[in-house]
């Protein structure tokens, strides 16, 4: 199995909505994750968890991130296409408009 690096988007108009959510929307946007966390099944190497205060590194020094990266997971799947399956139906991809998911294959370090 290889791994997959997911890398979690928004915008920073969907990210301001989150500061008006009641706990009871809390609560249903974290029972869908759960719910798609238990169809993955052993797809999901490591759940992940939110990022914020992300910060641009360069030899001038660092700045706030523009990115727009709001969390990772971790997956493991046979190939790209097995990964890009495990992702389908996402909730993230429902939370608000211009939401994106971001994988990656995670490569061997060359020796």
């Amino acid at each position: 199995m290889k791994k997959y690096i997911v890398i979690y988007h928004a915008s920073t108009s969907a990210q301001e909505q989150t500061k008006e959510m009641t706990p009871e929307d809390m609560k249903a946007g974290m029972d869908a994750w759960m719910a798609w966390a238990k169809s993955s099944g052993d797809g999901i190497v490591d759940f992940g968890t939110p990022l914020g205060g992300g910060q641009k590194i360069a030899k001038s020094g660092s700045s706030p991130s523009d990115r727009g990266v709001i969390g990772y997971s971790v997956l493991q799947a046979e190939n790209m296409d097995g990964a890009q399956a495990l992702l389908k139906g996402h909730p993230h991809l429902e939370w608000a408009e211009g939401c994106e998911i971001e994988v990656h294959e995670s490569l061997p370090v060359p020796m």
